[in-house]
């Protein structure tokens, strides 16, 4: 399915840097499983439920100024990076 050779090409065309590829072999297995069965789900018989609306009935876009900055009011901002959730 996956072999340790794409998964440290595609690391390399995308520029990251890796130790060790296998490990990341039996990840990327699970997330292609994981597209087979969305594939394998039967949803062409599900009706897609919409509502058509002219052009005239949605709202005017324009540009409102605002005057503050508005890095200032995150709420992780350290006064010259903004602090991010840890990944895992």
């Amino acid at each position: 399915m996956v072999t340790a050779e794409e998964i440290e090409r595609v690391a390399k065309l995308m520029r990251i840097e890796m130790d060790d590829h296998s490990e990341y072999i039996e990840r990327v297995k699970k997330m292609l499983g994981y597209f087979d069965l969305l594939d394998k789900a039967d949803v062409k018989s599900e009706e897609i439920n919409f509502t058509i609306m002219p052009i005239e009935n949605l709202r005017k876009d324009e540009f409102i100024p605002y005057d503050e900055k508005l890095i200032e009011k995150l709420k992780n901002y350290k006064g010259t990076h903004v602090r991010a959730p840890k990944m895992v």
